[in-house]
């Protein structure tokens, strides 16, 4: 397994990590036996870091993993997240002291564990100052309950004010052929402050796993069945929307020679993609079953030619695809 320095953490994670937002419910069926196993095979291959969050499917997604892991929990990097999904709060979010110091323990106890390895904040609260979030956080840490603190979908602007109050040691956001806003601003100002960064949503949310097609519809619990829109979140419309999906299945068809030419598939060729930026510590995927661990694991020790990195831009290009989706991750 290829392990990188995941910032100064100290930790070394697996390149590929094993994202849980799929075992939370709203991707469709999920065959628990099968997500199980799935864990155990990513092990025994060497991923050793596990994306959760409070939010996927209101700790179902927390409690699957548990039970997955069972006694192998030390041998794993948990991190998970909170601050979203509240219906007694007008905007479903808080980071306020009070909710951090509850949900940790919520969390841990779903989790069968003592304490999690990273703990971030999902998604930016603006009716909590940044100030009682972070020095929540860092309690948490002198508690022991976590052992690093970082963010998720901040801003830059939002990133500078917390790491003024507390040092940040992860952070977590989209990265994948067709969302690069990242590579602007916030992955030069992580390199630079070597803050460890997670990329999700690593093969677009299925997009780049090859096997959409027009016409195809999802499940009525899957949330890619609203054609990209979930609530106010501005990461799917240009994957997902009517003017665009079609667009991007002809792009994905185009993809599928450019990863032949290495003898790979077209995720294995996505996920190379992706890790190809040195800035990511580990590049989560989903996976449902032992066959998608094992199919991933073919991403990891060669490498994209230069001329075909390029040439992935101009497949890109040709369809109109759009790579660097307009505004920030939310309306």
């Amino acid at each position: 397994m290829e392990r990188r320095q995941f910032g100064q953490t100290g930790l070394r994670t697996s390149a590929i990590g094993f994202g849980c937002w799929e075992i939370g419910g709203t991707y469709g069926r999920i065959d628990q036996n099968e997500f199980r196993r799935a864990v155990e095979q990513a092990i025994d291959s060497g991923i050793n870091c596990f994306d959760t969050a409070e939010a996927y499917g209101m700790g179902l997604s927390e409690e699957a993993l548990a039970q997955a892991l069972g006694s192998r929990r030390n041998d794993v990097i948990i991190a998970t997240k909170f601050g979203v999904g509240y219906e007694d709060m007008p905007n479903r979010r808080d980071s306020r002291r009070a909710r951090v110091r509850a949900v940790i323990d919520n969390s841990l106890k779903r989790l069968r564990t003592d304490h999690v390895d990273i703990y971030l904040v999902h998604w930016p609260d603006p009716n909590t100052p940044l100030a009682e979030t972070m020095q929540a956080l860092d309690d948490i840490v002198h508690q022991g309950k976590a052992r690093f603190i970082g963010v998720s979908n901040f801003r830059l602007a939002q990133i500078e004010e917390a790491m003024a109050l507390r040092r940040i040691d992860v952070v977590q956001y989209a990265w994948n052929l067709f969302d690069r806003r990242m590579e602007a601003e916030i992955f030069p100002y992580c390199a630079t402050r070597q803050i460890a960064v997670m990329a999700y949503g690593s093969l677009a949310y299925g997009m780049l796993a090859g096997t959409f097609h027009i016409g195809m519809s999802f499940d009525e619990s899957d949330w890619r069945a609203k054609g990209g829109m979930l609530g106010s979140l501005n990461l799917f419309r240009t994957l997902f929307g009517s003017e665009h999906f079609p667009r991007n299945l002809a792009a994905v068809e185009e993809l599928k020679s450019l990863a032949a030419r290495y003898g790979k598939t077209l995720p294995q060729f996505a996920l190379r993609w992706s890790l190809t930026n040195p800035v990511i510590g580990t590049a989560l995927v989903g996976f449902r079953t032992p066959a998608e661990v094992s199919e991933n694991l073919g991403a990891l020790d060669w490498e994209i030619s230069p001329a075909d990195m390029a040439e992935v831009d101009a497949v890109l290009a040709r369809h109109g695809c759009v790579t660097v989706p307009p505004g920030w991750l939310e309306d």
